[in-house]
């Protein structure tokens, strides 16, 4: 199973990994630009869990989020900027930054 993991803070990034790979065995994939996430949505992906605001830019990763919905791909949102999604994404499972472990737990899914 591909796992994208689009967080711009390297610490919460691994914190997610170790997470995800204590539930299921999984290609964990990072990126913390929409421009790295991109490359690895093109190549397929089973799953992916997103933050929404990357970095001091602003920059979002709504594409991202536009994209894999298209793509029929599962994702969830894990931000502490959820208030910024649009309405439309309302159905799209989010945790709120701080988490624990097992909301995360929670979504990621066993198999695809």
């Amino acid at each position: 199973m591909k796992i994208l993991i689009l967080e711009d803070e390297p610490i919460i990034a691994i914190d997610l990994e170790g997470i995800v790979l204590e539930k299921i065995d999984a290609e964990i994939l990072h990126a913390a630009t929409v421009a790295d996430a991109l490359d690895y949505v093109n190549e397929g992906l089973d799953f992916a869990m997103l933050d929404v605001v990357l970095g001091p830019s602003g920059e979002t990763s709504l594409p991202i989020a536009q994209l894999l919905l298209r793509n029929n791909v599962p994702f969830c949102f894990i931000s502490s900027s959820l208030d910024q999604l649009p309405a439309q994404l309302d159905t799209v499972p989010r945790i709120s930054k701080p988490f624990r472990p097992h909301e995360v737990e929670n979504l990621v899914p066993v198999h695809v």
